[in-house]
């Protein structure tokens, strides 16, 4: 029998071998012991926290565009900071009849919708739901959030043609719950919708107690948002009474107030401006209050482009006629009726009824209908656009107050000294 140490030049030679082999056998198993580590499946938090992130960032952006969208109505001097030019502004996305549903504001629905899917979220970690009940009620709540969100962005860039920052920040979150909630059924639950709706049903029946007292609220918020919620968005001018004065000045300009102002306020405006309607009203609601000190004074300046110079390219088209039917008014005596009535309309001027016009205010239908092509009519037009032009008006509105203008809004210290 032979020894080892006659073989010890080969057995030498093989042991590098063997510790190689030994090495390189061990790195594979730590690599399939890292590749196993890695396929493992993540824990139910690391899915479910992040959609309550998201689902509570969705409800912050949402009570943010609430007050905005008030603020916008309400507030002469506001300008959300996403008003940044002509196509990126929230406050025209605000100012669009679009942003009202069932007599609601769009983004108060969406904090009874973000408020809905948050509610949801505590019964996903019950213990009969075992991960994966309510999950396929959230995919879908979460695929109706998106469809609108599609609608919205539609009517965005076809209707309004402008864009809100804060929208589509909203529209983000809604395609990322979408996508989060899908991946959490695929991991969870079941596959077939329909049978895991049917179980999500079958699991919120046993649940009944908790659910009522979860829903229920707000249910009984939702009814009360549809009946109750105040149109702060519809402008109400003050009624012309007859302790109010009004009449024409020399120049053959309408205005209303006091007889002998302490403060005169001459308004050069637009009809389909929004800022403009906004400051009228208020305005209106000024001298109301104040009828024996302010008189205001208004001027018609439309920046529409087939009448004012400075409008290079299509914009506020028809606020030119919309300023001819009120010069019409003027001279029948009916301007302040007509004024309230011209910055109320919200549709195209091209397709407004002139005889539901005439009735509303009282004026003879065929001298409405010519006026818009009355020679006379059309100069006094071209006159107030000249003076405006002198006093370099590039933009509405703009108040003319003891020979300084002020464009957008009339300062606060100004408001002030003429109330105390």
């Amino acid at each position: 029998m032979y020894k080892r140490e006659e073989f010890s030049p080969f057995y030498t030679f093989l042991r590098p071998a063997n510790k190689f082999t030994f090495r390189f056998e061990n790195a594979l198993r730590i690599l399939r012991m890292k590749k196993t580590k890695q396929s493992l499946p993540f824990s139910f938090s690391v899915y479910f926290w992040p959609i309550v992130i998201l689902a509570v960032s969705g409800l912050i952006d949402s009570i943010y565009l609430s007050i905005s969208h008030y603020r916008v109505y309400t507030d002469v001097a506001y300008r959300s900071f996403c008003a940044v030019s002509k196509a990126i502004n929230c406050d025209t996305v605000s100012q669009s009849p679009y942003s009202i549903f069932l007599g609601v504001p769009v983004p108060v629905w969406g904090v009874v919708g973000y408020t809905l899917f948050l509610l949801f979220m505590p019964f996903t970690r019950q213990a009969e739901a075992e991960k994966k009940r309510v999950w396929p009620l959230l995919f879908l709540i979460s695929f109706a959030f998106s469809l609108y969100s599609i609608i919205l962005a539609l009517i965005s860039t076809f209707h309004i043609h402008s864009y809100c920052m804060m929208c589509i920040l909203s529209y983000g979150i809604n395609f990322t719950l979408l996508f989060s909630t899908w991946i959490v059924r695929r991991r969870f639950g079941e596959k077939n919708l329909l049978k895991a709706l049917k179980q999500d049903i079958g699991f919120l029946r046993q649940m009944k107690t908790k659910a009522v007292f979860l829903f229920s609220p707000l249910l009984i918020s939702v009814i009360l948002l549809i009946l109750f919620f105040p149109t702060y968005w519809n402008f109400v001018p003050p009624p012309l009474s007859n302790h109010i004065a009004h009449g024409i000045t020399e120049d053959g300009h309408p205005w209303i107030g006091a007889e002998n102002p302490e403060i005169v306020i001459t308004e050069f405006t637009d009809y389909q401006c929004f800022q403009c309607k906004k400051m009228h009203f208020f305005l209106r609601n000024l001298v109301a209050k104040n009828s024996e000190k302010i008189r205001l004074v208004h001027r018609h300046y439309p920046m529409d482009h087939e009448f004012n110079p400075i409008v290079k390219q299509p914009f506020h088209i028809g606020s030119g006629t919309l300023a001819l039917l009120g010069i019409h008014a003027t001279d029948a005596g009916k301007f302040w009726k007509m004024n309230d009535v011209l910055f109320n309309i919200t549709k195209d001027a091209q397709t407004i009824e002139v005889k539901e016009l005439a009735e509303k205010v009282g004026l003879d239908l065929k001298a409405l209908s010519y006026s818009r092509y009355d020679r006379n009519v059309r100069l006094k037009l071209i006159k107030d656009i000249k003076d405006g032009l002198k006093l370099g008006i590039g933009g509405t509105p703009s108040y003319v107050i003891d020979g300084k203008m002020y464009v957008g809004q009339i300062p606060a210290d100004i408001i002030k000294k003429i109330l105390s």
